[in-house]
């Protein structure tokens, strides 16, 4: 059986237990970060690291987003109207297309099926879906109707932040005919037999008629596949009858239940009748600030509430909230951790411009971050464990940023340390601090030391402006550490000579080099502390 993560406290620390391995958590951190809420990010992300590749079938209308950026300049002579001077042209998949390239990103092997015209924006849509290798053998050429296209103007005033200024709507919203009809059947049964989770993106265009939905539910469920819908806005939910489960908002789920849905108690409300009325597993109303409502049949109940984000555009984040639902119920999650999941993601595609896709890696770091509450002081975010912060120098080194690395007690800081701190960090983009623990000070300074306790010394650290991580180590040498952060730059005072600094012979192994800073005469903690106890 597979360990789960944990966290136990042990003389005055937190260790936190991942995979087995012991990472030392600052106490300064536990207060803000209950037990249970340790634990449950601990699992969540065990299951991001262990959701493999599950193959998605996303069922829905395919759309073209296209994007015209410019910089709002001024009103029109020729009428009242802002005239945008379009410097930039963008075009990403949108509907239910929006929902196969975010399982794309994900991680996910993605069969996408619908209908596109028989157009430029039709082969262009299926160009992108050819070159993000998402498989679209389901995807049918319609005759009778266009590609839909939604087409947005997005202005930046004085080249700030850019607003959505317009959009223009390219589409045909009545149902496909009999014939397109049965070539989706066929493209879909053709698909069923190859993937674990059904998801239907139905965005009203005509695609998800009724007789499609039935007969694409009957077929999964006769191989066992859960149908997840995310259903249009109406009144009329029928053709949803015998999902798996569906993913209305707030707006939507009350017009299907006659309802309008204020508090959390009427949210759920409306989920027990959708899910009662459609014989579903499970109904989940978004509610966006508000989280989501879960209701199950085995009589589950439950809010799970989202963290405040600064939100910069709403669009998609109901295709994000899907999409990861689907993604971790197909890799074996529960609904709960399932939604926990899908929460932590469509709060980070909603801090994004139009619709975006995130990362399982941006996921990850995300949780990290969890346990750092946002009215607490930000340099405390830049104190990382060992897993969180391989995690983070891997992404910034993807951005091709350098990594320089150092380490000591730091135990009362004094201005050679801050000057050291400077140069060290100027030799690269980041720079990463390995600070001792109190049982590693003691074993190298004697009992009387450290006269901080490495909680202090490791906030103190991560106030400066020329640190940019603080991780704790135990070990009477960072050797293991400098192995873990295979830092660009290997930094130690001037004291030394480079045969003499732990780590130099591994960093020069791959290509690394070692930087001895000068040190500040007359300066040493040894001697300030010694001045301290004699005043």
């Amino acid at each position: 059986m597979r360990e789960r993560s944990r966290s136990v406290r042990l003389s005055g620390v937190h260790v936190w237990i991942i995979r087995g391995s012991m990472v030392w958590i600052p106490e300064s951190q536990r207060p803000a970060y209950p037990m249970g809420e340790r634990r449950m990010t601990a699992n969540l992300i065990d299951l991001v690291q262990d959701l493999g590749q599950p193959r998605v079938l996303v069922l829905g209308d395919c759309m073209l987003d296209r994007y015209i950026w410019g910089n709002a300049e001024r009103i029109s002579q020729e009428a009242p109207v802002i005239l945008l001077h379009a410097d930039h042209r963008e075009e990403r998949l949108g509907g239910a297309s929006s929902v196969a390239t975010m399982l794309r990103a994900l991680g996910a092997k993605v069969h996408l099926a619908g209908v596109v015209g028989n157009d430029s924006d039709g082969r262009g849509v299926r160009q992108i879906l050819t070159d993000l290798e998402i498989e679209h053998e389901g995807v049918v050429t319609a005759m009778e109707r266009p590609t839909t296209v939604k087409e947005r103007y997005m202005g930046r005033a004085q080249a700030r932040h850019p607003q959505q200024m317009l959009r223009v709507d390219y589409e045909t919203r009545t149902a496909i005919n009999a014939d397109t009809e049965r070539e989706l059947m066929q493209a879909i049964t053709a698909q069923l037999s190859r993937v674990d989770v059904v998801l239907v993106s139905d965005y009203d265009k005509g695609v998800c008629t009724p007789a499609v939905m039935a007969q694409t539910i009957a077929l999964a469920h006769h191989r066992g596949i859960r149908v997840i819908a995310d259903p249009i806005r109406g009144r009329d939910y029928r053709k949803y009858h015998g999902c798996n489960a569906i993913t209305p908002n707030r707006l939507e789920a009350g017009l299907a239940t006659g309802r309008v849905i204020q508090t959390i108690d009427e949210a759920m409300a409306a989920a027990a009748q959708l899910r009662e009325s459609l014989d579903l597993e499970a109904a989940i109303v978004t509610l966006d600030k508000d989280g989501m409502a879960l209701v199950h049949r085995d009589g589950r109940r439950g809010l799970f509430p989202t963290r405040p984000r600064q939100v910069y555009d709403i669009t998609g984040a109901g295709d994000m909230v899907m999409s990861v639902l689907g993604l971790a119920l197909a890799a074996g999650a529960d609904y709960e951790a399932a939604i926990q999941l899908a929460n932590v993601a469509g709060g980070l595609e909603v801090e994004k411009i139009g619709v975006a896709t995130v990362s399982r890696e941006e996921i990850l770091t995300d949780l990290m971050h969890v346990p750092f509450r946002s009215e607490q002081s930000p340099t405390i975010h830049k104190i990382r464990t060992l897993p969180q912060l391989v995690n983070e120098i891997e992404m910034r080194r993807r951005n091709g940023q350098t990594i320089a690395f150092t380490n000591g007690c730091f135990d009362v800081l004094h201005a050679g340390h801050v000057q050291y701190l400077h140069e060290a960090r100027a030799q690269a983009d980041v720079l990463v601090v390995g600070l001792n623990s109190d049982s590693s000070v003691r074993s190298l300074k004697g009992p009387e030391r450290p006269v901080n306790s490495m909680d202090s010394r490791a906030m103190v650290l991560a106030g400066l402006q020329a640190v940019d991580y603080v991780t704790i180590f135990n070990d009477a040498t960072p050797i293991e550490l400098i192995r873990a952060v295979r830092p660009d730059v290997l930094v130690k005072g001037a004291d030394y000579t480079k045969e003499q600094v732990v780590g130099s012979e591994l960093v020069e192994s791959y290509g690394g080099r070692v930087h001895l800073a000068g040190l500040r005469e007359g300066v040493s903690t040894t001697n300030l502390i010694q001045r301290i106890r004699a005043a």
